[in-house]
């Protein structure tokens, strides 16, 4: 079992890389850096790679809609080579609050296209001279949709790899299938380990059923709330503020794809109340309706031995890495969580 984290991108990325750097040598593996609507990933994964030397670099996620496919290829290719071959390319969907509101570009069929820019990514990886035929994405840019003078090209340089991992965010059962199938990685959000086989067990046979075995195993990557003691179950109410954001308010209360996990987990009444409360401005209710029982579920805090106990729920689900999120707003307290971990994993 692998440990990873995910850093604040909206702080100074100077006492940002100072702590990753000490949390590497506390035996971190993995450190993702998100890309909502803050700074860019790339600029804090290229600082982090000028100061790190062994942990993996993730971008937690790149939107599959805010770059073209082949900058999304160059961009990974340029950070494995700033990295020496650390990078992993994380690619999501984002939602639409985030694609149309803050991009302006249209979201739609988040699976076809995760499915061509993966294949293309592949492509310019390779040195191929890039020519694609896809629904979404046709390169060289036929001659009736532009000047005409576009020609296939390929990458000038030479990737550090071939193949850079490609880790895929994805909650709904076409896209995990997608995932089990074209991917080196998967990141579920809220993941329960009692619950995983029957929300998304049959979606991962059919995506593994078409894998190629080069691929190799799908590691999956889960984000469980961390707290470590005897006296941390105050720290439940801490997760509930970002459970009832992600259940209530994120996207149209037709088109909630948290709300629909948290369904699937069995919570569907809770998950009506929650997004009733949360979108009626009601927040802090929404948050007190979220139950102890689905935070407990998919976090790891407790003592030491209810933590390791957890720590075996998730392995025994598949769960390569636990990319954990510290309940405390403490730099030592961070590392000291990441220590102390390390030590009930090894």
């Amino acid at each position: 079992m692998r440990i990873g984290l995910t850093v604040n991108y909206a702080s100074g990325f100077s006492e940002m890389a100072a702590e990753v750097v000490d949390l590497e040598q506390a035996g971190l593996d993995i450190v993702f850096v998100a890309e909502a609507y803050s700074y860019d990933a790339v600029s804090a994964l290229g600082f982090l790679a000028a100061r790190t030397s062994r942990l993996q670099l993730a971008s937690g996620i790149l939107q599959i809609y805010t770059r073209t496919p082949s900058l999304t290829a160059m961009t990974a290719a340029g950070l494995d080579f700033v990295s020496d071959g650390r990078f992993v390319l994380g690619l999501g969907a984002s939602g639409p609050q985030v694609i149309e509101g803050f991009h302006g570009v249209p979201y739609d069929a988040p699976i076809g296209r995760t499915r061509e820019i993966v294949e293309i990514c592949r492509k310019v990886w390779l040195r191929e001279r890039l020519e694609y035929d896809g629904k979404y994405y046709k390169i060289p840019l036929p001659a009736d949709r532009g000047t005409g003078l576009g020609k296939s090209l390929k990458l000038i340089n030479h990737p550090v790899r071939e193949r850079i991992p490609v880790l895929l965010a994805a909650l709904g059962p076409k896209n995990v299938e997608l995932t089990a199938e074209i991917a080196e990685g998967w990141q579920p959000i809220f993941f329960n380990p009692e619950k995983a086989q029957d929300v998304w067990g049959t979606a991962l046979e059919k995506g593994y059923a078409k894998r190629d075995p080069a691929l190799g195993p799908l590691e999956i990557f889960a984000g469980p709330a961390l707290a470590i003691g005897e006296n941390v179950d105050h720290l439940l109410e801490w997760v509930k503020p970002h459970l009832a954001l992600y259940i209530g308010g994120m996207g149209a209360k037709s088109k909630n794809f948290y709300h629909e996990l948290a369904t699937r987990y069995g919570y569907g009444a809770e998950a009506d109340r929650i997004q009733d409360l949360y979108l009626s401005g009601k927040k802090d209710e929404a948050a007190r309706a979220i139950p102890d029982d689905l935070v407990r579920s998919i976090s790891l805090i407790g003592p030491a031995g209810y933590v390791k106990e957890r720590i075996a729920a998730f392995a025994e689900a598949g769960v390569t890495t636990i990319n954990v999120a510290p309940l405390t707003f403490d730099a030592k307290e961070r590392l000291q969580m990441v220590e102390q971990l390390r030590g009930l994993i090894d």
